[in-house]
């Protein structure tokens, strides 16, 4: 009986469950420590090229930056010579088919005949 004047049944005795995935057959080796100190020296060599390793990619992303933006820059320059390149073309061609359409009031007023053979007129 329990301390309640309860019966609680008897259960058998169970045996601990171990997945076989738990069972390790080689035993715990010393974990290696990086911070121990006859590796003090080596370590800070490592660091000390790792920041000299970071501070030359920082000048290279820093120069690459640069060259990116002086590209955007020029890529824009250009962009604005050929915007305004199409705006005179544009204006030139209707100015020009301005002065076909008078050429052509002019001839049919004249009764110029076009032969495309002899190069116009």
């Amino acid at each position: 009986m329990n301390p309640y004047q309860y019966y609680s049944p008897q259960l058998p005795q169970q045996e601990p469950y171990y997945s076989h995935y738990e069972y390790n057959p080689y035993p715990q080796q010393d974990v290696y420590d990086p911070y121990q100190m006859d590796r003090q020296p080596a370590l800070e060599r490592r660091i000390a090229a790792l920041e000299r390793q970071n501070e030359q990619q920082s000048r290279e992303l820093t120069r690459l930056t640069n060259e990116d933006r002086r590209q955007n820059r020029e890529i824009a320059r250009i962009a604005e010579q050929v915007n305004q390149l199409s705006q005179a073309v544009e204006r030139h061609t209707r100015r020009l088919n301005r002065l076909n359409q008078r050429l052509r009031t002019v001839e049919n007023r004249l009764n110029i005949p076009f032969t495309a053979g002899e190069g116009g007129f």
